[in-house]
């Protein structure tokens, strides 16, 4: 935990946040897929700096590697071949062409988070004012409801302590000043960190560039349905967001994770309110349960059944 006072929510806990410094900047890493190589640099930091090492893995005739997140591989390098529109005239906009898009993949640090929202461990995952999201892996009890409540299928469990883990925006590493170690890796500067304003700007600008070269349909990825996100990206094909291997076009949390946090837990609360009321009733109201007597349960003059049971009992 690299600052409790910078907290801002909880999970599974309806605690008051620290309110005395309300000064700290909301914090974002833009990602310009426009000018991603795929050299896979920030794939080696992230694993570099946070020291994780996973297997190695197998060529399964694509350039990923490994294929998916895993609780060691924070980010993977998503490799998509597409038929886009062809970028020019209108004479060609009905032909298509090859594209390659490529997308570094990791968590977004939702302003809403649903893992925060669905996680059962109390203090597992954290928001802080900067609005990045960390898990704090001692609280994380490894029961996947995390999972379930990312809208971008990001957490992942590790086989070997069966807890929880993913990208932390590197928040060691912003909490004293220095960027992420992806951004401080990447080559191209494609990846770039700094306020959620200034980011903002930036990507902006790139957009209009972007669409001056004949790509009419960029735009940002800041997505509402999540209250936005703390990892941005900037798409030459915003319209389609489908298309960098999945990137969901309206990412909410699940109506199942809704439902369990809104309606269900109050209910249940209810229920468990009013059997323990109707014991209370019972026992005022009728006492204690006895035991019955010998004759109630074998009859007057059984006494074979009832050396029995004697003998039963008997230490």
């Amino acid at each position: 935990m690299i600052n409790s006072q910078n907290i801002v929510a909880r999970s599974a806990t309806t605690l008051p946040a620290p309110q005395a410094r309300d000064n700290v900047v909301e914090v974002a890493k833009l990602i310009d897929v426009s000018k991603c190589i795929g050299c896979k640099a920030c794939q080696v930091a992230c694993m570099e700096w946070n020291d994780l090492r996973d297997d190695v893995g197998e060529c399964h005739g694509v350039y990923d590697n490994p294929m998916d997140l895993t609780a060691e591989s924070w980010t993977v390098m998503r490799f998509s071949e597409v038929e886009t529109e062809v970028v020019g005239g209108n004479d060609v906009s009905a032909e298509k062409q090859l594209s390659w898009l490529i997308r570094k993949d990791g968590c977004m640090h939702c302003a809403e988070p649903g893992c925060l929202e669905a996680c059962p461990a109390p203090g597992a995952i954290v928001q802080y004012a900067n609005g990045i999201v960390d898990f704090d892996s001692n609280n994380c009890i490894g029961c996947g409801y995390c999972i379930t409540g990312c809208p971008f299928n990001i957490p992942r469990i590790s086989e070997k302590d069966s807890k929880s883990y993913k990208c932390t925006l590197c928040s060691d590493r912003v909490n004293v000043g220095l960027e992420p170690a992806c951004v401080k890796a990447c080559p191209t500067n494609c990846i770039e960190f700094g306020s959620k304003q200034d980011m903002l700007a930036r990507a902006e600008k790139r957009v209009n560039d972007l669409k001056e070269r004949g790509y009419e349909q960029a735009g940002i990825y800041d997505p509402a349905g999540v209250g936005g996100t703390h990892v941005m990206y900037v798409l030459h094909h915003h319209d389609e967001p489908g298309l960098y291997h999945g990137l969901p076009k309206d990412p909410r949390i699940s109506p199942v994770v809704g439902a369990w946090k809104g309606i269900t837990k109050p209910i249940m609360s209810a229920i468990l309110g009013i059997t323990a009321f109707a014991g209370f009733f019972h026992y005022i109201t009728k006492g204690p349960k006895e035991e019955p007597t010998d004759e109630e349960v074998f009859g007057e003059g059984d006494d074979h059944h009832r050396d029995s049971r004697e003998e039963e009992h008997r230490p």
